[in-house]
C-alpha cells in the first residue's frame, strides 16, 4: 500500500471516528455543551452514574481536555469515616459535583439534584454494612444530608450527631450480641 493512501485512509478514520463521537483529535476543544452533558452524567443519583464519575477519577487522562476540577477536601471538617462507616468517596464525587458546577456557572440550579447524588451515594456506602450497624449508619448520612442540604458543607455535623449515631451503633451490637 502506497504511503498516500495509508495517509488518506488513516485520516478518513480519524475523520469519521470523530463524526461519530467515538474519537476526538487532539486540537479538537471540548465544547461547553459536552462538558455539560458528561458533568451532568456524572452527578445524578443513580448507582451508574456514581460507577461512570468513580472510573473516570481512577482514569482522568481520557477527560483531561474537559477540564475538570477533581480537587477535594473530601468531607470537609466532618469524619470521612464516620464511626468506621466510610463516606469519603461519597464527599468526594460531592465536591466534584459543587466546584465543576460553579465553575460553569451552573450551581444554584443544580445544588439540590447534587446533595439528592450525595445523600444516594451515602445510602448505597451503608448498605454495604451488616443490617445490625446499618441504622447507625443510614442517621449518619440523613446527618451528613441535611448539614450540606441546609448548610452546603459537611462541616456543620456536630459532634452529638456523631455521638448519637455512635450509642445507636453500640445499642444495636450489644442486642445482636445478646441474640
Amino acid at each position: 500500500m502506497s504511503r498516500r493512501l495509508t495517509t488518506l485512509l488513516a485520516a478518513g478514520t480519524i475523520a469519521l471516528l470523530t463524526a461519530v463521537g467515538v474519537a476526538t483529535p487532539a486540537a479538537a476543544a471540548v465544547s461547553t455543551e459536552q462538558k455539560l452533558a458528561v458533568l451532568s452524567s456524572w452527578t445524578q443519583t443513580s448507582a451508574s452514574s456514581y460507577s461512570a464519575w468513580n472510573s473516570a477519577r481512577v482514569n482522568r487522562a481520557p477527560w483531561t481536555e474537559y477540564g475538570f476540577d477533581w480537587s477535594t477536601d473530601y468531607c470537609s471538617s466532618s469524619p470521612d469515616n464516620p464511626l468506621g462507616f466510610n463516606f469519603s468517596l461519597s464527599c468526594y464525587r460531592h465536591d466534584f459535583g459543587y466546584r465543576n458546577h460553579k465553575a460553569m456557572g451552573i450551581f444554584p440550579a443544580n445544588k439540590s439534584r447534587l446533595d439528592s447524588a450525595f445523600y444516594a451515594d451515602l445510602k448505597r456506602v451503608c448498605a454495604t454494612y451488616n443490617t445490625v450497624v446499618r441504622p447507625a449508619c443510614y442517621s449518619l448520612a440523613w446527618t451528613y444530608y441535611q448539614a450540606v442540604s441546609v448548610f452546603g458543607s459537611v462541616a456543620a455535623v456536630q459532634q452529638a450527631d456523631l455521638d448519637r449515631a455512635a450509642r445507636m451503633k453500640a445499642q444495636a451490637e450489644r442486642t445482636a450480641a445478646r441474640h
